[in-house]
């Protein structure tokens, strides 16, 4: 057995380490673009990625259409701390740095996805990949300004969905096609903006149709139960001034996806206490054997149907009264409702019904200071009834929150203070159960120190608090799709997390480097502790401990010609409870890699391989997963006609057909990692 290398030494390697999707591209002109600084403006001060004092990825452009995947979670896992929590082919959803939903937020514009993905990872989440025009992922204490819960971080997905100016020529559009192998895979979208004078319309659509994934020295060589279909599509109109703007869409989503690994086979197992019984009660439990896996309760054709209806308002002012540079609203209302069918029965369904609203001001210049100050608040009605797997009970999550961020630049100096103040309640409709009212403050404070040209350092710091949401207060009852029985605690308290992120960058020059090293130390801790297991089926309890997480994020990259460049990157996390209580559950193994890219004239491609090592600090009743290696590349080809800019790309992953398993995941041995595959695509931009 290799043994696992010891974290100084990832970080000592990793420290001169890079991702090349984040600095080449395929096409020079591309490249030269991409080196630029980019605002990212899920930060409210406006302020480039190269000026944060804290790290973030933005993908968009060419970049984002040649690492196109069908969930955001797979699209996002190549990025510096990224990892996907994968269910099959329908669902994903980002993992950053060790943590998921709901210490991770999604979002729309800056506006909450509200769904059901955080309740579990087989409940997609609601954002079509193939119409995000941007997608933005914030690490570490800048995240607090979207709640104290965000503890990982957040990602902001930007679409076009309500225009914001009027086309030039008072049309404009794109439409994308593409198909990959492993997959049978077929998609497209199109998405269309007119207008004339002070209005502006966008309509915009998009369908995915996947089948079962292929996967290498697998049985039947494909994954039952993994296949996608989704349809979305927008309509938006704004009304645009010469000081802003204001429009409101109506976008509906609907998906069908199999669930690979979903098992009625422990549809009666339930808890004595602290033991989980399985079977009548006139029969001994065993742990070491269990029942017939040929009985009526085996593993079932299981599927997810989903619907999403929403209306989003935004709306953005200049100058919109004394003493303030800009006001920037975002609103929503969504209408969300899940079904699960095993063998085409209806099982349970799960619903979440509500409303969220966000403002932001900035202010001018006071005293050196510029920043923003804003509000928040949603009201969600969610519940689940029906079927063997209603263990939430109907709840109402109301939560508000006060926010500001200020920023002051002095010499090569740049400083940020935030802070967050909200308040939260969950009410469930059972009077068995108590309700929860709790607040939750939370601090941050970063400086950033161009020391010199091309150069900056950074160190953030940060306290934040999170508050338990209904699952881990109520839940109580089998859910199937992780295989277990759930146990909610009512008495749970906010978490507390300090923080530190130290990053040093260079931004200039042929060499490129960035290098974070972050360290979360979070008292009361809130995770489902496994109290009994009984074959592949566990009983856990939602409880708190102290835990921490530690680990490095690094990329370089250089540049060896106009027409070629080299990089090497990875990063590494550690999580586990403090005092010695044992390691956390499905902490990514860490990863290193390289990569090169070569252009001329219009035509560009890639070679890269990533070699994710072996996870063996593992939790009670969790298995270790053997690292594995993986090979892409492409090639792409970037022409105009007739006034038309078009992309033609190829692009091959996991090219030597490895088997292997996701340490993220929760189905990792029923859904392994998709199998070579091939993918080609057009896209059209006019």
């Amino acid at each position: 057995m290799r043994p696992t290398p010891r974290p100084l030494t990832l970080a000592l390697v990793m420290a001169f380490a890079s991702s090349a999707h984040a600095q080449t591209t395929a096409a020079t002109t591309t490249r030269a673009e991409s080196l630029q600084p980019i605002i990212v403006t899920a930060n409210p001060l406006s302020l480039d990625s190269d000026s944060l004092t804290t790290p973030a990825s933005v993908l968009q452009g060419e970049r984002l259409t040649m690492g196109r995947r069908g969930t955001l979670g797979e699209l996002l896992e190549s990025e510096p701390g990224v990892r996907a929590d994968t269910f099959g082919g329908g669902a994903s959803r980002p993992v950053i740095r060790g943590q998921t939903a709901p210490r991770v937020k999604v979002l729309s514009d800056g506006s909450e996805v509200a769904d059901a993905s955080a309740v579990s990872p087989d409940h997609v989440v609601t954002v079509d990949t193939l119409l995000a025009r941007r997608v933005e992922i914030l690490r570490g204490p800048s995240a607090l300004l979207y709640g104290g819960g965000a503890i990982g971080g957040v990602v902001n997905v930007l679409d076009d969905k309500i225009p914001t100016e009027v086309p030039e020529n008072g049309f404009s559009g794109s439409a994308e096609v593409l198909g990959s192998s492993a997959a049978k895979e077929r998609a497209g979208a199109v998405s269309l903006t007119a207008g004339e004078g002070n209005i502006a319309v966008h309509v915009e659509g998009a369908r995915r149709r996947a089948g079962d994934y292929r996967v290498a020295d697998w049985t039947d060589s494909r994954v039952p139960n993994s296949n996608a279909d989704s349809t979305t599509g927008s309509v938006g109109l704004s009304f645009v001034g010469s000081r802003g703007y204001i429009g409101a869409a109506y976008s509906y989503r609907e998906d069908d996806y199999g669930l690979p690994g979903h098992s009625h086979e422990y549809e009666d197992c339930h808890p004595h206490g602290s033991t989980l019984h399985c079977g009548g009660h006139g029969h001994d439990h065993d742990h070491d054997h269990g029942h017939d896996h040929d009985d009526d309760h085996g593993e079932h054709a299981a599927t997810a149907h989903l619907r999403s209806k929403r209306l989003d308002v935004r709306g953005e002012l200049r100058d919109p009264f004394a003493g303030f540079s800009n006001l920037r609203f975002r609103g929503g209302y969504t209408d969300y409702q899940h079904d699960e069918r095993d063998d085409g029965n209806l099982g349970t369904t799960f619903t979440n019904r509500g409303y969220d609203g966000r403002l932001e001001l900035r202010h001018k210049p006071l005293g050196g200071w510029d920043g923003v100050i804003g509000m928040q608040a949603s009201r969600y009605d969610f519940a689940s009834f029906g079927g063997a797997e209603n263990f939430i009970p109907k709840t109402r999550t109301q939560s508000t929150g006060v926010f500001m961020l200020e920023n002051y630049q002095w010499n090569d100096w740049r400083f940020e203070l935030g802070a967050r103040h909200e308040w939260q309640s969950v009410s469930p409709e059972s009077g068995t159960q108590p309700d929860y009212d709790g607040r939750a403050t939370s601090l941050s404070a970063g400086a950033t120190w161009n020391f010199v040209p091309g150069y900056a350092a950074s160190l953030s710091v940060s306290r934040s608090q999170r508050m338990p949401n209904a699952q881990e207060l109520y839940a109580r009852g089998v859910h199937f799709a992780t295989l277990t029985y759930e146990k909610g605690n009512a008495n749970l308290g906010k978490e507390t997390a300090r923080t530190v992120d130290l990053g040093l960058r260079k931004t200039d020059g042929d060499l490129r480097f960035a290098v974070n090293f972050f360290l979360s130390r979070i008292d009361g801790y809130i995770y489902g502790n496994t109290l009994d297991r009984h074959e592949d089926f566990r009983l856990i309890e939602y409880t708190q401990g102290d835990a921490s997480f530690a680990g490095v994020e690094a990329e370089a990259s250089y540049r060896v010609s106009p027409n070629l460049s080299v990089a090497v990157f990875g990063d590494y996390v550690r999580g586990k409870l403090r005092d010695g209580a044992g390691n956390l559950p499905r902490i990514p193994a860490a990863r290193v890699g390289a990569r090169t890219d070569l252009t001329w004239d219009r035509w560009g491609g890639f070679l890269e391989y990533t070699q994710v090592l072996r996870q063996s600090r593992i939790a009670s009743y969790e298995e270790s997963t053997s690292g594995y290696g993986l090979l892409g590349a492409g090639v792409s080809y970037k022409g105009k006609m007739a006034g038309t800019d078009y992309l033609l790309y190829l692009r091959g992953s996991n090219l030597l057909n490895k088997l292997a398993y996701n340490h993220a995941s929760f189905i990792s041995r029923a859904a392994p990692i998709q199998g070579r595959s091939i993918m080609a695509g057009i896209r059209v931009e006019f």
